[in-house]
């Protein structure tokens, strides 16, 4: 730790350099060395999760500034835990350093929530993965047929495949509702060289789905509790086509659902990864690849992109489909994610529910543009085109 002292009065600036542990005792022995120092913000590199002590225990007492390591990166080849503490003690001093998000306890609380909701769910698909290279390692090609083994059809043949069951027609017949008109495809399916060692793999990894079901509800249940000062803003943003309630929640819990952190919409998106970066030199533009963001909100929005980009008479459906024949999916889908971001700041910095532009806002808009890409698709198709205006009915 580097105490910086601002000379005054032909004094100099004065840094003393100090060592102390990361138990919690220390850190409140050196919270109570900071307050005699009268040190008036404190400056720390976000490391990993070894910051949280640190930052937790001392923001009651003193102004703490939590900078990302990149923001505040040393020279190479001068770089010691000395001479980093002084370097960032005056890139603090100067002002040259600007603070990461640090959302207040209720919203970490459920940061906490949502994303070991994401992680579980992550690792229950894993599992259902593992289950597919154990069939396949057994000839059974019940994934080819079923869309998801892991629904009532599926786990039903699992389990008879678990319990020695070698009758593949006997198997099929398992099948419901919608999938009993696959039994051909499934009797063939279900035809391989199915042993109880595979058996016994795939119920080892059929209990810890079960497990991690089990966790996610009471980790939904949990989210619900902890959601309840953040209904309201919870139900502005499912206004929005695409955004579910799980996206809503992720949403909340990473941003805060506190706009006014985010001075304009445009912060917010910057700040989610979904904003052109800025790479120029000698007036050439080197790349505009999006900068790295929250990775949580990041996915998050990517689901909700993805579906609103399949939704009908939608603005954002249109808007994907404008963007993606010129410039590609991938990047229709981030101006789509960018677009959600902007109108999620308006409404909740305003209390709006979501307002469609509607699917024509474009042609509305720009109807020379459209009319004239109207008219060029007919004409490459080898048609004369010429337009009458309707008569004026008025």
């Amino acid at each position: 730790m580097c105490v910086r002292i601002q000379g005054h009065d032909n004094r100099r600036t004065t840094s003393t350099v100090t060592t102390w542990g990361a138990m919690t005792n220390q850190i409140l022995a050196l919270r109570e060395h900071l307050v005699e120092q009268k040190v008036t913000c404190v400056v720390m590199e976000a490391t990993g999760a070894y910051w949280k002590p640190f930052f937790y225990l001392l923001e009651d007492a003193v102004p703490v500034m939590l900078v990302n390591a990149r923001d505040a990166r040393n020279m190479p080849g001068r770089k010691t835990d000395v001479s980093d503490s002084a370097w960032l003690a005056d890139l603090g001093a100067h002002g040259l350093l600007r603070g990461s998000l640090v959302p207040p306890e209720p919203i970490r609380q459920l940061r906490d929530l949502t994303r070991a909701r994401t992680a579980i769910t992550r690792d229950r698909a894993r599992q259902v993965q593992r289950i597919e290279k154990i069939l396949e390692d057994a000839g059974i090609k019940l994934s080819s047929v079923a869309t998801d083994i892991m629904g009532v059809s599926g786990r039903a043949m699992l389990q008879a495949l678990i319990d020695g069951r070698d009758d593949p027609a006997v198997m099929a017949d398992l099948a419901k509702r919608r999938m009993r008109s696959k039994i051909p495809a499934l009797t063939e399916a279900l035809t391989g060289r199915f042993t109880p060692h595979h058996g016994f793999l795939i119920g080892m990894h059929l209990n810890l789905i079960d497990e991690y079901a089990n966790s996610l509800a009471e980790l939904d249940a949990r989210i619900e509790e902890t959601m309840k000062p953040f209904r309201a803003a919870r139900e502005l943003l499912v206004s929005i086509p695409g955004i579910s309630t799980t996206v809503a929640e992720v949403f909340i819990a990473e941003t805060g659902a506190d706009m006014s952190v985010f001075p304009t919409a445009g912060h917010l998106a910057s700040w989610a990864g979904t904003a052109p970066g800025s790479n120029e030199s000698a007036g050439r533009v080197k790349s505009t690849k999006t900068r790295p963001g929250n990775r949580y909100l990041k996915n998050a929005l990517g689901i909700a992109a993805l579906a609103a980009s399949r939704s009908e008479n939608t603005y954002f459906s249109a808007k994907y489909k404008r963007i993606a024949t010129r410039r590609g999916p991938m990047k229709a889908l981030v101006a789509v994610e960018h677009a959600m971001l902007v109108a999620a700041w308006n409404m909740l910095t305003n209390g709006d529910f979501y307002r469609d532009p509607g699917a024509d806002y474009f042609t509305r808009r720009i109807p020379a543009k459209t009319k004239a890409r109207a008219i060029g698709q007919l004409e490459s198709l080898g048609y004369r085109v010429t337009l009458e205006p309707l008569a004026d009915t008025a």
